[in-house]
């Protein structure tokens, strides 16, 4: 059967037309109604399919991810030249910090700079810290580390940014930000992401630093043998929480580990 989330509904395919989010975050819907299923940041690339009574159905560039975004939410396309590397960041009005501020961005959020004027950096949507941005191509090293950033984020279904983020999006978010491409949700990270860590035993013996840990409709990413980072509703945040005490009381809810993968060498950037 045909995953709607990845291949297009060919029967709603009336264009294929280049754009990019131009707000700070918008809901990538299921239908032009709802419910959420991701989430898209400004400056990211799709292409639209079609449009209809203030809806544009779209697919992203980022992991071919298809859903309805509402039209006000993109626009024409530009370059970007430089990506927020900071957990967020604010636009302000001016090159300066007491100045109002007009807009908020998430990390990984893409924007394109026309100049700098001493400590910030003009963009479309305002003056932004050079300190929060890194000039494109940027690769981090270690999605621990990032997925690290997004502590104390609180847990949003379906959410992929510094204002709410879910399990897949955190996991998302912290290997793309490395160079690596990575599917949106859990099931596909499971299923088509990493390769499984052979007689890795229940529970896991040989976990490593950026394993990913799989349960029914769950992921978490590994910081250490002893620890593991993820967006779940338990805590409604992003969390540490050692990985023994995370098996058992998740396995009491949704059930046992059904998975533990593991990043090729050859993979990496």
């Amino acid at each position: 059967m045909t995953d709607r989330r990845l291949h297009p509904d060919p029967e709603r395919i009336t264009q294929k037309t280049p754009a990019q989010i131009i707000v700070p975050v918008t809901d990538l819907d299921r239908s032009p109604t709802g419910p959420r299923d991701r989430q898209a940041l400004y400056g990211e690339a799709l292409t639209v399919l079609d449009r209809a009574d203030g809806s544009a159905y779209v697919q992203l560039t980022k992991d071919s991810y298809c859903g309805y975004v509402n039209e006000t939410a993109i626009g024409p396309v530009t370059t970007p030249t430089h990506v927020v590397t900071a957990p967020a960041t604010h636009a302000y009005t001016y090159a300066d910090l007491k100045s109002p501020d007009v807009s908020a961005l998430s990390f990984g959020s893409r924007v394109a700079v026309t100049q700098t004027e001493g400590r910030f950096a003009q963009t479309a949507l305002g003056y932004i810290p050079t300190q929060h941005l890194a000039p494109l191509p940027h690769h981090f090293s270690d999605p621990a580390a990032v997925a690290e950033m997004f502590l104390g984020t609180p847990y949003l279904w379906g959410g992929n940014s510094r204002w709410g983020i879910d399990c897949s999006g955190l996991v998302q978010a912290a290997f793309l930000a490395c160079g690596i491409p990575c599917p949106g949700d859990s099931d596909q990270q499971q299923s088509s992401f990493a390769d499984p860590v052979p007689d890795s035993g229940h529970p896991p013996r040989d976990i490593r630093r950026n394993d990913l840990l799989f349960w029914k409709g769950h992921v978490a990413l590994v910081l250490d043998p002893l620890t593991m980072i993820h967006a779940n509703a338990h805590h409604m945040a992003v969390t540490r929480e050692p990985v023994q005490d995370a098996l058992t009381r998740i396995a009491k809810i949704d059930g046992p580990l059904t998975g533990h993968k593991r990043l090729s060498p050859s993979k990496w950037p």
